[in-house]
């Protein structure tokens, strides 16, 4: 097995809405994120892994399993849907333990798992609290919690950071984190990019349902090299260090943001980086702060989408 998931040309249908077309992708080991707008088709495939729905078309393995009435490897899982409504009369306890009972674990052991999983996600001063008193980010760790709570090998998370307030974001990206650090595997959707950044570069764009590129960010960027690739340029004189770089024949268009800043677009960004510091020493305007805006995902999504 290459991947935690492989698919290979997945499609389902919703009568005549097509929700995954083709969908040919491979999750690695960690962590992967699948980014995408809303309605780009991440739940269907979520709800294909799990084995809620059945592929009309195309292989889809799970731990080099086939995910479709599969109950041994249902235990293997963990899964946190992207709807947070709860069983708002019940504590966080109770359900985190109800849903280990129902899957068939002793209440002893259903209880130590329910109160060290939701240590893990930071809710153990609000354990015996009704689940209808918990704010978003709270709901959204105490599904984190129920996913994890047997111990499962792999996560499937489905827009977890949804309404989740700074300090719930941080907790539940730390706690995925952690489990990737022990072993453990998590396949984690969004549709804001930056979220993802913080705990991986592994990820799958996915857009109509479509796996439109994945791998390592960096080697993402590889796939866009036909777009002007934009840096931002810290300075005092901005017009005339633009007067200064028009020279490389690489550049494609200059814009003032600020008044101390140029923004330069250019297809070769490697080209730029190596003439840059030439530029300069040699007398050219002062540079006092340099970034790139197209580093972030949001970007990179951005271009292959457009």
């Amino acid at each position: 097995m290459s991947g935690v998931v492989e698919t290979n040309g997945v499609s389902k249908w919703y009568g005549e809405v097509l929700g995954l077309n083709a969908f040919t992708a491979s999750f690695g080991r960690g962590i992967t994120g699948l980014v995408g707008p809303n309605g780009a088709g991440k739940s269907t495939l979520f709800k294909l892994l799990i084995g809620q729905l059945r592929a009309d078309q195309g292989s889809l393995r799970m731990l080099d399993e086939d995910p479709w009435n599969n109950v041994p490897l249902k235990r293997r899982l963990g899964y946190c849907p992207e709807h947070n409504q709860l069983y708002g009369w019940l504590s966080g306890q109770q359900f985190v333990e109800t849903l280990l009972r129902l899957d068939g674990m002793p209440a002893r052991q259903a209880t130590l798992a329910a109160v060290e999983a939701l240590k893990l996600v930071g809710l153990s001063k609000a354990a015996h609290r009704p689940t209808r008193t918990y704010s978003r980010g709270m709901r959204q760790r105490a599904k984190l919690a129920q996913a994890l709570a047997h111990k499962p090998e792999i996560l499937i998370l489905d827009e977890p950071l949804s309404g989740a307030d700074p300090l719930a974001r941080v907790q539940i990206l730390r706690t995925i984190s952690d489990f990737a650090r022990d072993g453990g595997h998590a396949l984690m959707s969004t549709h804001v990019l930056y979220e993802i950044e913080r705990i991986t570069n592994n990820i799958v764009l996915i857009h109509n349902g479509k796996a439109i590129a994945s791998g390592d960010i960096h080697a993402i960027r590889a796939l866009i090299d036909e777009h002007p690739h934009a840096v931002r340029l810290t300075t005092p004189r901005p017009r005339d260090l633009a007067q200064v770089l028009a020279g490389m024949d690489h550049i494609v268009a200059f814009e003032f943001p600020a008044p101390d800043a140029l923004l330069v677009r250019t297809r070769k960004p490697d080209a730029f980086y190596k003439e840059l510091p030439e530029v300069v020493v040699d007398g050219g305007p002062e540079v006092t702060g340099l970034e790139s805006p197209d580093d972030s995902l949001d970007a990179v999504f951005r271009y292959l989408v457009g």
